[in-house]
Formats: structure tokens, C-alpha cells, sequence
């Protein structure tokens, strides 16, 4: 048998950080601190301060395979620990600022964490959960807001005396990396466990040019939290490619990103579609107040993101928006809306395969599936769960939970309802939790909430299930207005009529303040359901 014989040359993100040495190591990396100054080093700072890391966590005890949780905001000191700790053969285990004490305390004890690397900022927050948590050995206290003094180990006093460079180890690329937990919106979060091999093929991947297509040149701005998901990946592929990359520390409001990529000559930014809807609402307030001329493509995730949103950046302002869709168990990206060249799209159709989830990166398999299990046809109607595979798709739960999550033929089930049309563009129309089934029919509230938001003097919309007595469930609409702007259920009514089925149509609308939200952006429609699922109910019976 022929057999091909090649280089046993491991995957793994040392190569990474050395690479950043030795070619890019004038890149520069810029951190918005909490008083909004800007703080600049480079990667061989990065790699400098990720080898004095690697030292310091030796004599503190830290082994191959120890965990080692980081409660931070987006800057170099955490970008310096997603290297510095796998290289030396830990686990860099990110924990969710946004999340419960009790969440964080149960995720931080179930990882088994021996040391956790505490923002100062974040010291009262890390104190209503750290007496709960037996298993971390040491706390290292990063100085981001001011002077350390007792509450831990001063992190740069730690680092200081440290040798400037270190002896990596050779490691196994299939060895643990990162571990991220899911947001445990059903039963307790549930840990996923990245290999190097799998990030380093994930970020090879991400680079290519109809996936993220991130180059040397660019300047990257990722406002989605590196304690969420991996920050999508993009610390790791700035750092393969070269990029300058720019991280905004605790300030993520809609003023302060647009500041921040108007002053850096930004070239990409990516982000949750929450973010993105309050940048577009304060673009078209002050159209002419930011010059964004170097934005060249800016990405959406970690939710559907509304048509109108797409089109208004591009069409009142020049800027391309990229959908891209991926789970904390697809490492994570998976899909991306990119046009194909050879499909020759009008520009109806064009905005339609943008606004959808698109199609999966190479190495990525997608399929959807009804009740019974068996893949669906590619028709763009027929809705069942998305199931992925791929080789840095998770295959299993940390600890062995959640099983049921998993076929026996090698698919994650991932709980979102979509719809999948030939060309293979995926569409979600719900998560199977949220999915609306009124009278025996299944009705997408995400087609809803995107026809809302439309809308313009719809800011927000997010349409739930409520409780009937003759249909089972029926659609509720939760409305947030833009400032300054009225409109009556009436008017919306009128807006949906003509682009859905009557049976569709929302029942009624809530005028809110706010639409409840999870740790990581997305609409809590567990909490609307809490709050007005009975509405219809009450209604009927007088």
C-alpha cells in the first residue's frame, strides 16, 4: 500500500507565539484601559511577557493539565495568558464576567481550576464567588484600575524577575488548550474542552479568505469578550497572521468602539448583533462625528442578526457586515454568509444569503433533521435541528454530561431550528427552546423579530411563545423604540401583515424599556416567557 510519510510536526499554539517573534515583532498591540487610557506594546512583548508567565506559573506548581481560570477583560495582559498557559501545557479556562456568582462558582469548581488570574476591577465580583471555591491554590491580581494590595499575588510583581524567554515544551497536539463553558440557559453550564490541534486548525481556517480573512495589514477590534467563546477565535488568528490588534478593555458601549476604531484606523471588528444595533443607531444620529473609511468588513455572531441591520450599514454607510453563526461546541465558528461568485445572485437575493447563517467553512459538515431524526431536504422550507461535524466540533462534554447531545454517527445536535436551501445557505428560524407551535404549526420568531426590526422605529424586538387555551402557544411581541419614536400595535400589525401567514401574526405587543438578555447578549426568552406567558391566558378567561 502507498502511503504518504510527512514531518510528525505537532499542531500547537507555540508555533504561533514563536512566529509572532520572530516575523511580527513590531506588531503592535493596543489596550483601552479603564481610565481610557491607551496602553501599546508588541508581540515580542508578547512573547517576552508570555515567557516570563510560563516561569512564574512553574514556581507557583502549575503542571501539564492544571487549569488556570482568567476573570478579565479584553487586553494584552489575557491575550499574554491564551499563550503563555497552553504553551507551558496548562489550560487556560476563561470565566464569564456577566455570569451569576453561583454560576461562576459551580464552573469554576467543575473545571477543577488551581489558579485564577483576577482583573482589579473585577475584585468585588470575584469575591462574592471565590469562598465557595475550594480548589484554587492562588489568585494573581492584574493592576488594571490601580495599585494591587493584598487581595492576591501582584501580577507583575510576579512576572518582573522572571527570565525573558522560555523552554516550551513539545507538546501533544491533541493536549487541552482552553475550556470554555456553555451559558447553561437549560441545567447547569457544561464545559468545552479545545485541543490545541483543534484551535490551530480552527484559526487556519478562520484566515482564509471567504471565511473571516484576516491579513497582515489588518487592524483587528475584537469587541466580543475573550471570556466568551474563545473571543470567536480572533486573539489566535491576529496573532498567526501578523495583525495589529486593538482590544477595548471594559468600554463596549456603542460611543466608546466607535472612538476607539475611528482613532486605530480599524480594518475589522466583530461582535454580537446588541453591540452592532446600538453603533447603527448612533452612526445614523451622527453620521458625518466618526471617519470609519478603514473599516473594511465587520463581523456579526452569537446571534441572528436582523436584514435591515446588514442593509442599513452598507446601504446608509458604506460598511460591509459579514453573518457568520457558531456555538461555544464549534470552537466556534462553523458558517459564514459570504456570496458565491458562481450563483450569480441579484441584489435581493444577495441581501437575502448575507442576512442568512451561511454556508459551512471548509472541514465543517452541516444537516438538519425532523422529529423522527432523518435529514431534511435542502429546499429553504423545511425547518428541523442543525447538526454539525467537523474536526474541531466538540464531540463530548467535559466530565461526560450531556450525552444526548451527540449522535451515534458522529453529529453534534446543536438546538437551533433553521432551514437550509440548495445552495446550502443556512437560515435559523429558532432555537428548538424557543421554537412557537401554534394549533400544530411551527412558527419562526426569528422571521418575526427581523420583519419588527425593520420597522423604523423599532430599535429591538424579541417574539416569544405564550400560553393559549385553544392553540397551545401563541406569538407575543416584546418592542423596544428607537428614541424619540412612536407607533401603535396597530401600525405593527399592518408592518407584518402582508410578509406572513395569518395565523403568524403576534398576538399582541409589549412596549418595553429593555428585552432581558444572557450573559452573552442573546435575547432571554426564558424570561419573557416567565414574565407574560400567561398573558394570553389571563386575557381569556376575563
Amino acid at each position: 500500500m502507498l502511503a504518504g510519510r510527512m514531518m510528525d510536526y505537532p499542531l500547537t499554539l507555540t508555533h504561533f507565539l514563536d512566529r509572532a517573534r520572530t516575523y511580527h515583532a513590531r506588531c503592535e498591540i493596543v489596550t483601552q484601559n479603564p481610565d481610557r487610557t491607551l496602553a501599546r506594546a508588541t508581540y515580542a512583548d508578547l512573547h517576552r511577557r508570555a515567557s516570563k508567565l510560563a516561569h512564574a506559573l512553574a514556581r507557583l506548581g502549575v503542571r501539564a493539565g492544571d487549569r488556570v481560570a482568567t476573570l478579565c477583560w479584553n487586553h494584552a495582559r489575557h491575550l499574554e495568558l491564551y499563550l503563555g498557559v497552553p504553551a507551558l501545557g496548562a489550560v487556560v479556562h476563561t470565566l464569564n464576567l456577566r455570569l451569576h456568582p453561583n454560576e461562576l462558582s459551580y464552573i469554576a469548581s467543575h473545571a477543577e481550576d488551581k489558579v485564577i488570574v483576577v482583573d482589579r476591577s473585577l475584585l468585588p465580583l470575584f469575591r462574592k464567588f471565590a469562598p465557595q471555591v475550594r480548589c484554587i491554590q492562588r489568585v494573581l491580581v492584574i493592576g488594571d484600575d490601580g495599585p494591587v494590595d493584598g487581595d492576591g499575588l501582584d501580577y507583575e510583581a510576579l512576572l518582573a524577575p522572571e527570565p525573558d524567554d522560555f523552554d516550551f515544551p513539545r507538546l501533544d497536539e491533541r493536549s487541552a488548550a482552553m475550556i470554555c463553558y456553555t451559558s447553561g440557559t437549560t441545567g447547569n453550564p457544561k464545559g468545552v474542552v479545545y485541543s490545541h490541534r483543534s484551535i490551530v486548525l480552527h484559526t487556519l481556517v478562520s484566515c482564509m479568505h471567504d471565511a473571516l480573512g484576516f491579513r497582515e495589514s489588518d487592524v483587528v477590534l475584537p469587541v466580543v469578550p475573550m471570556f466568551h467563546a474563545m473571543a470567536w477565535g480572533l486573539p489566535y488568528a491576529a496573532v498567526a497572521t501578523g495583525a495589529r490588534i486593538v482590544l477595548p478593555g471594559p468600554h463596549l458601549d456603542p460611543a466608546s468602539l466607535l472612538d476607539l476604531m475611528a482613532r486605530e484606523r480599524v480594518t475589522f471588528a466583530a461582535g454580537v448583533p446588541t453591540i452592532w444595533l446600538g453603533i447603527l443607531a448612533l452612526l445614523d444620529e451622527h453620521p458625518k462625528r466618526w471617519d470609519l473609511s478603514s473599516l473594511r468588513s465587520t463581523v456579526i455572531g452569537g446571534a441572528a442578526a436582523p436584514p435591515s441591520l446588514i442593509d442599513g450599514f452598507l446601504s446608509r454607510h458604506g460598511i460591509e457586515v459579514t453573518h457568520a453563526w457558531g456555538m461555544t461546541e464549534t470552537n466556534p465558528l462553523g458558517t459564514v454568509a459570504r456570496l458565491r461568485s458562481s450563483l450569480g445572485l441579484d441584489p435581493a437575493a444577495s441581501l437575502a444569503a448575507r442576512a442568512s447563517q451561511g454556508f459551512p467553512v471548509p472541514l465543517v459538515d452541516q444537516r438538519h433533521v425532523g422529529p423522527d431524526d432523518r435529514p431534511l431536504p435542502w429546499d429553504g422550507e423545511s425547518m428541523g435541528e442543525l447538526e454539525v461535524r467537523g474536526p474541531w466540533v466538540a464531540s463530548s462534554y467535559l466530565g461526560g454530561e450531556g450525552e444526548d447531545r451527540f449522535t451515534k454517527d458522529g453529529w453534534f445536535k446543536t438546538g437551533d431550528v433553521v432551514t437550509i436551501d440548495a445552495a446550502g445557505y443556512m437560515r435559523i428560524t429558532d432555537r428548538a427552546k424557543d421554537v412557537i407551535k401554534s394549533g400544530g404549526e411551527w412558527i419562526s420568531s426569528v422571521a418575526l423579530e427581523n420583519a419588527l426590526m425593520s420597522h423604523p422605529a423599532v430599535l429591538e424586538a424579541a417574539v416569544f411563545a405564550a400560553r393559549h387555551p385553544i392553540w397551545g402557544e401563541r406569538p407575543l411581541a416584546a418592542v423596544v423604540l428607537r428614541q424619540g419614536k412612536t407607533v401603535s400595535k396597530d401600525e405593527l400589525h399592518a408592518h407584518l401583515e402582508p410578509r406572513f401567514a395569518k395565523y403568524w401574526l403576534p398576538e399582541d405587543y409589549l412596549f418595553l424599556e429593555r428585552i432581558p438578555r444572557t450573559s452573552t447578549g442573546k435575547f432571554l426568552k426564558s424570561k419573557l416567557r416567565e414574565q407574560f406567558g400567561d398573558l394570553l391566558e389571563k386575557k381569556a378567561s376575563g
